[in-house]
């Protein structure tokens, strides 16, 4: 699989963190797993579909073009041939510009695009599949995001301040005290989270902390389970294991030995 990452336009990096691809060949088509990573995404498939896992035994094919909502827990996706993907991944807070549904209806979804953004996302998909070259599609799903933009729209600088704070302290800082950093009161916090972000401040952190995590295994940049659990503010190791299994799925051990090959090319880039 070889990854990419591209910058956006200026007047969307509020909004967007990246656009990126992947491509892979046919021989790859082992089960991964996509850890929680607190953005929403536009999925663009170029090459063969994806078959997701909605539970161990069940599984649907994704849509040739859809958004993938905010992921409360493990998704495990299989190719199903070459892998040609083009995407664009959004601030943890910058999709609701874009869209008048509820972020909800995208928990843990792909939601086709015509669904989201109807004859305008047809129109999308249409344009995009008359370009081969990345910097020209680039250049056509900036625009088209530049002119879905609701009229007015602006980042909430409440949750914007308060996501850097996550960020800044990789999750370990506790609901109350971002309340009290914020000077605002913790259920209208919350509230705000839930419809501008589509979870809580509270799980935002864990996924944040968990991201971190993640980066410091793969870096191979501890000594042990226990010190890296500790070093990531975690009160013991069992309270580590049982947050690393509900975002992943597996243990340490057991998720490395088998979900590394795709999920390892996320962290620390982008």
């Amino acid at each position: 699989m070889h990854y990419d990452i591209y910058p956006v336009h200026p007047d969307l990096r509020e909004f967007v963190k990246c656009i990126w691809t992947l491509h892979g060949s046919e021989g790859v088509r082992e089960k991964q797993v996509i850890v929680p990573d607190g953005s929403m995404e536009m999925i663009f498939h170029y090459g063969d579909l994806y078959r997701q896992y909605i539970k161990k035994d069940q599984s649907i094919v994704q849509p040739k073009c859809f958004v993938m909502g905010q992921l409360t827990e493990p998704l495990t996706i299989e190719p199903t041939g070459i892998t040609e993907i083009f995407a664009v991944r959004f601030q943890p807070h910058g999709f609701i510009p874009f869209t008048h549904l509820p972020l909800s209806e995208f928990e843990n979804t792909a939601v086709a695009l015509d669904k989201v953004f109807g004859p305008d996302g047809i129109k999308l998909e249409e344009q995009l599949w008359l370009i081969d070259a990345t910097q020209d599609r680039i250049k056509v799903v900036e625009d088209f995001l530049l002119n879905q933009i609701q009229d007015g729209a602006v980042i909430d600088r409440l949750i914007k301040t308060t996501i850097d704070l996550i960020w800044e302290a990789n999750g370990n800082f506790s609901v109350q005290n971002l309340s009290e950093h914020s000077s605002v009161n913790r259920r209208k916090l919350e509230r705000k989270f839930s419809s501008t972000v589509g979870i809580s401040p509270k799980y935002l952190s864990r996924i944040i902390r968990m991201q971190s995590v993640l980066k410091e295994l793969i870096a191979n940049n501890y000594e042990n389970l226990t010190s890296l659990a500790h070093n990531e503010g975690y009160y013991d190791q069992a309270h580590f294991i049982k947050d690393f299994k509900m975002f992943t799925g597996q243990t340490p051990k057991a998720f490395f030995s088998k979900n590394l090959k795709l999920s390892s090319l996320f962290y620390g880039k982008g």
